[in-house]
């Protein structure tokens, strides 16, 4: 890794303070990025001290393991602030300090990261050009990527007057996970089961994020956002591009955004029939709420990719605030035998099909369901599993956090995971049909599944969660 100056716009918020300053404080603790300078930026008056402060107090809370003063001690020399107010030109001067620092050790990466509302996004881009902080750069920035196809093409182009493509990395967490990359190896590394994945195999495949948390705190920026577009573009459909794109000619980031593309573009329009929306009760009683409200705090949907490979298959999609449970789910449900030969008393097909599940939890899981013959007299079946969890592995200590990962990609250029221009249009094209005319919002209950009509949109199927069977305890190979 070449030496790196990561320029942290929104230095002072809650993304900075619970994910990128201890996941840089981690890339650094691991001698993954041994060379570093971070120059803090944001709206808040600190010195470099203050900066400091806040960061070991936000690294000592979040980071994975806590920290060292030794560690520390590098770490916070890498460390200064320029609050937002000094303009362009001081910041400027401090990054060029940064860089003139380690110019010695080699060529200096330069890496800005956005860190603030959508709203601001442009206004940062602005000032990076102002102060002359774009060429051989790259800058990372967070969702959402517009609000419809005219607003992402507007702030595309936008960006593209100052930023070269290749130069943006547009994040999404959801990829940065070790069992969303899993799905690539799975899939693509094991000749067991890349033959099957397809429309003759598979009947259906469910992508399921529930979440327990409401929006204390939030309520003014998901009012005007919503799940479909704060949860579903952003996320959900990037998992979708994983489960469902055709083989890479290898696995150089042009080469898998090329098949994700492919992937967005070959979804049919996303029909209001096939959505529904829910709002939990009292939502509309927060401050920052009208009494009128019609954002959806819940959404599920049908998804259909017109291609060879999944015609007639549907992908179903759920997520949504203070459900029953919080989980990241993928469930893929193999078709039943056309024929069986078993009596109607063996339990053959009473629990339904067998399912590949992925967990996307930190420490990812995957487990395989099928149907074997309970020991004992007769033929009767009952359902099994095979399950593998990261956390039974000697490699456990390694996983990373997925914003360690993304940030580590940026810094040397791989765009595997991060979306892109196209991409994104494609998506907002495919959603206007729903923009354009969204099926009303019902209601349903804090601690709930959601609304009923849910299991009219995924019928004769059923919803995978609540599950079925627990994940069975394995334990940390780092204890004892």
């Amino acid at each position: 890794m070449q030496p790196q100056v990561v320029v942290l716009f929104g230095a002072t918020g809650d993304l900075a303070r619970r994910k990128l300053l201890p996941g840089l404080y981690r890339l650094m603790l691991k001698g993954l990025v041994p060379q570093l300078r971070v120059v803090g930026t944001s709206l808040d008056q600190l010195d470099a001290d203050g900066f400091r402060a806040l960061a070991k107090k936000s690294c000592a809370e979040f980071a994975k393991g806590g920290i060292s003063e030794e560690a520390w001690a590098r770490f916070e020399s890498s460390l200064t602030y320029v609050p937002t107010g000094a303009g362009p030109e001081q910041l400027a001067e401090v990054v060029h300090a940064a860089r003139a620092e380690l110019a010695g050790r080699g060529e200096v990466g330069l890496l800005h990261y956005l860190s603030v509302p959508p709203k601001a996004a442009l206004n940062v881009i602005r000032q990076l050009e102002d102060g002359g902080l774009v060429e051989s750069s790259r800058v990372i920035m967070e969702k959402p990527f517009g609000t419809d196809l005219r607003s992402a093409k507007t702030l595309n182009a936008a960006i593209h007057e100052v930023f070269d493509e290749s130069q943006i990395f547009r994040i999404d967490h959801f990829l940065g996970k070790e069992a969303a990359q899993n799905i690539l190896a799975f899939r693509f590394a094991n000749g067991l089961f890349e033959p099957i994945w397809n429309r003759t195999f598979i009947d259906h495949v469910q992508i399921d994020v529930p979440e327990t948390l409401g929006l204390d705190g939030r309520t003014d920026f998901y009012d005007a956002t919503g799940a479909y577009k704060d949860m579903v573009v952003t996320h959900l459909m990037q998992v979708l591009a994983f489960l469902a794109m055709e083989p890479p000619t290898s696995l150089k980031s042009g080469e898998i955004s090329v098949e994700k593309d492919k992937v967005f573009r070959s979804m049919k329009p996303l029909l209001p029939s096939d959505v529904v929306r829910g709002q939990y009760d009292a939502y509309r009683g927060y401050e920052d709420v009208p009494a009128y409200s019609d954002t959806e705090t819940f959404i599920a949907l049908k998804v259909e990719i017109d291609n060879w490979r999944w015609a007639g298959v549907p992908f179903f999609l759920r997520t949504g605030k203070q459900l029953a449970e919080g989980r990241r789910i993928i469930s893929i449900a193999f078709k039943e035998p056309p024929r069986s030969m078993f009596s109607d008393s063996s339990n053959a097909g009473a629990a339904g099909p067998d399912h590949l599940t992925f967990d996307l939890a930190d420490q990812s899981k995957m487990s395989l369901s099928f149907y074997g013959k309970r020991p004992g007299p007769g033929m009767r079946l009952e359902k099994l599993s095979m399950q593998f969890s990261t956390s039974e592995t000697t490699s456990a200590p390694d996983v990373m956090e997925a914003y360690e990962r993304l940030i580590l990609d940026a810094m040397n250029g791989d765009r595997s995971l991060f979306a892109n221009a196209e991409g994104i249009e494609s998506l907002w094209e495919a959603s206007q049909p729903l923009l354009d005319n969204p099926p009303p919002v019902r209601l349903y209950s804090p601690g709930s599944w959601g609304p009923n009509a849910i299991h009219q949109l995924i019928a004769p199927r059923t919803w995978r969660l609540p599950f079925e069977r627990s994940w069975r305890d394995t334990p940390d190979p780092r204890s004892g």
